[in-house]
């Protein structure tokens, strides 16, 4: 399964890095994609598994851009 998320208030491309690297990490994660430009990001993952990682996701948004709101796209 797929789901797109707005992350408002990303101001820094090294921050988007680290983002997609550590949410790609999630156990049930096949793919994340975070686009510093247009504020996007895309998980694919284990369609059981989505509502974990989604939880997961913002936690981890939290720790590294603590401004940051993750709304679906």
């Amino acid at each position: 399964m797929k789901k797109s998320f707005r992350l408002d208030g990303l101001c820094c491309g090294n921050c988007a890095s680290k983002i997609e690297r550590e949410v790609g990490k999630l156990d049930g994660v096949t793919s994340t994609t975070v686009n510093f430009m247009t504020t996007k990001m895309v998980i694919e993952g284990e369609d059981e598994k989505i509502p974990d990682i989604i939880a997961a996701a913002e936690k981890i948004i939290k720790k590294i851009e603590p401004d940051v709101v993750m709304k679906k796209a």
